[in-house]
């Protein structure tokens, strides 16, 4: 029996419903936004708030910040390819017994290596245990950040590096990497920021004074179908390949989670075959035509491996870097025609690859006055800037 075709243009009409980016989808809060993609990036601070911007209508950047610090609705965990995402809470189990733990396998590893490469200690599997005991027993009377704990537990003090005159050799303090091991493993979170929404400052604090009572993380491979299930929600259709670069993991387990939510096969476009939930093989209603302004590291854009459905393979060059992170990306319809900057002002400005019909060029402008408005006066940096946006900022 020949399987259900799911073609490039159903798959591009559930980009603007499920992703919340077509007008008429776009939600109302924070926590609606983060399960609706099943994590937001948030390698970039920012990118969670223009995340939310871009999907949703009403809300305002403090919006963003009372749902991550005051209702904890959503948290901060390094997961996924080693990647700070934000969870909606419930989700935050699944991925502690999964995506972070296999990350935090492999820091462990590393640090291990490090830490006795640099002399710090002949054990490195022991030190890591002391610091991070030490390091929680601190957390004890009260959140802290990086440089407070630092100044606080001895055992955070040291450096690796920084042993030769080479201009690329300078130390590196062992504190991150303490508390990205304690951060993975679920023992701590990155509580309230101590800076502008725009920038990474986390103070970091105990898991269970964070959310009260801490839910059970579940086993491996439940927790990889759990992640599994939301994707194919969010994403769906896309190919075991795609999963498997989504969560860092094994081809095994991508088959053992598909299996496990008894996910179905579908035929896509390309000719290769592609996975959804077993009620979800119906077609999309009619969506009107959208235009969405997104940024770097946005989940819509960096939710597939193979993107051809919709990214010319053309652009890819001039708006991911050498490795793969994707800048700013303006949509047409379900397609990515170029991407956006802002100028010294804070003014939203359009950057095209190719040419947009008419009403796609208005609809655009018009997404353009809403994000600069919705910015109001502040400008976003980013470490990521594509070859198209460093070029659209040039004079």
């Amino acid at each position: 029996m020949a399987l259900r075709r799911i073609s490039d243009s159903e798959r591009r009409r559930r980009i603007g419903v499920r992703h919340a980016l077509a007008p008429a989808h776009r939600l109302g809060d924070v926590a609606a936004v983060t399960r609706a993609m099943t994590v937001l990036h948030a390698t970039e601070a920012a990118s969670v708030h223009l995340g939310v911007a871009a999907r949703s209508e009403g809300l305002v950047p403090k919006d963003v910040d009372t749902a991550l610090y005051d209702e904890r609705a959503v948290v901060k965990q390094l997961a996924m390819r080693r990647t700070l995402f934000v969870f909606p809470r419930d989700l935050l189990p699944a991925a502690w017994g999964s995506a972070s733990a296999r990350v935090a396998t492999s820091e462990r590893k590393r640090i291990a290596k490090a830490v006795a490469a640099a002399g710090i200690a002949d054990d490195g599997d022991a030190w890591l245990d002391a610091a991070r005991e030490a390091t929680l027993a601190r957390l004890e009377a009260g959140p802290a950040t990086t440089a407070e704990l630092r100044a606080d537990v001895p055992e955070l003090a040291g450096a690796s590096g920084g042993t030769t005159d080479k201009r690329w050799d300078r130390p590196v303090s062992v504190a991150p990497w303490v508390l990205t091991h304690l951060g993975l493993d679920g023992a701590v979170v990155r509580g309230r920021n101590a800076g502008h929404w725009r920038l990474n400052k986390p103070t970091w604090t105990r898991t269970e004074d964070w959310l009260g009572e801490v839910p059970a993380r579940l086993d491996e491979a439940s927790g990889y179908a759990e992640l599994v299930r939301h994707w194919l929600a969010t994403f769906g259709p896309g190919t075991a390949a795609d999963i498997q670069w989504w969560l860092g993991s094994t081809k095994t387990a991508v088959t053992h989670a598909l299996a496990d939510v008894s996910a179905v096969e579908v035929a896509l476009d390309d000719g290769s075959t592609g996975w959804v939930l077993p009620d979800d093989i119906d077609d999309t209603a009619p969506v009107e035509p959208w235009a969405a302004l997104l940024p770097t590291l946005d989940p819509t854009v960096m939710g597939w491996k193979a993107r051809s459905f919709y990214l010319d393979h053309a652009h890819v060059p001039h708006l991911f870097d050498t490795n793969g992170n994707a800048g700013t990306t303006a949509w047409w319809d379900g397609r990515v025609v170029g991407c956006w900057v802002q100028d010294d002002a804070g003014v939203v400005r359009l950057s095209l690859l190719e040419d947009v019909e008419p009403a796609g060029r208005a609809a655009l402008e018009l997404e353009a006055e809403r994000l600069t408005a919705w910015l109001d006066g502040t400008v976003v940096g980013t470490v990521y800037s594509s070859l198209q946006m460093k070029r659209s900022r040039l004079p």
